[in-house]
């Protein structure tokens, strides 16, 4: 009987995989390619959740995107930002990418944020700015960027670009995930202070953040834990 029930619970078990076309992580490929279906069908194949066009109407149209030649929406601290994924990219389906574009205003700021699910490698395609990211015990890792230079932003921790130039700053990024995601801290302005007095205290925040570890301070947490109680 042992034996007859682990045989119908084994086809059972080859039945299901057989007919799975769903894969809920970012899984190697079985597939060369798979771009986003804009007119998905009954019988789709579904990849970490956006279905693949048929394979014959496959192009190399594809895989060319200009969603990245105009910058995004500018927001309160002066920086536009465009993060464009396989919903828009159709290529870059099950290809475990993301990419995007930030422009900085003179003296603007691409607010404290984070990817939970990818690292982040951006270069900068004109301006000079301040990269910083900081990690689990509040450290601080920041440079100094100018055009040509590439900066690295480890998965899920927190950081923020200042231009401290003298034109508007271009960057562009790469995130090893289809979904990224943006997790970030919504600022809301108090009763005695306005979105624009808020946004200039948040940069004054941050700049004494990398002030003090220009100057070798070793606990920032007091100064970390200030600009969060701003939001």
């Amino acid at each position: 009987m042992k034996i007859k029930s682990h045989s119908s619970f084994f086809l059972l078990f080859l039945i299901a995989i057989t007919h799975t076309n769903v894969c809920l992580a970012e899984c190697d490929n079985v597939k060369d390619y798979c771009p986003t279906s804009t007119k998905p069908q009954k019988q789709a194949i579904f990849i970490n959740g956006l279905s693949c066009e048929n394979p014959d109407n496959t192009s190399a149209h594809d895989f060319k995107s200009n969603e990245l030649s105009k910058p995004g929406s500018r927001d309160d601290f002066g920086a536009l930002v465009k993060i464009v994924t396989a919903s828009k990219f159709v290529g870059l389906n099950t290809l475990g990418l993301a990419i995007g574009r930030s422009d900085i205003e003179v003296d603007g700021l691409v607010n404290l944020h984070n990817h939970p699910r990818a690292t982040e490698m951006v270069y900068v395609n004109q301006g000079r700015l301040l990269a910083a990211f900081l990690n689990t015990q509040n450290q601080l890792f920041q440079k100094n960027l100018n055009a040509g230079d590439v900066f690295i932003i480890p998965k899920g921790l927190f950081h923020f670009f200042l231009n401290r130039g003298e034109q508007v700053a271009t960057l562009f990024s790469v995130f090893n995930s289809q979904n990224p995601g943006l997790g970030s801290l919504s600022a809301q302005p108090s009763q005695s202070e306005n979105t624009l007095q808020l946004v200039e205290k948040i940069k004054m925040k941050l700049n004494s953040l990398s002030h003090s570890q220009l100057h070798g301070d070793s606990d920032l947490t007091s100064v970390l834990l200030d600009i969060v109680s701003h939001y």
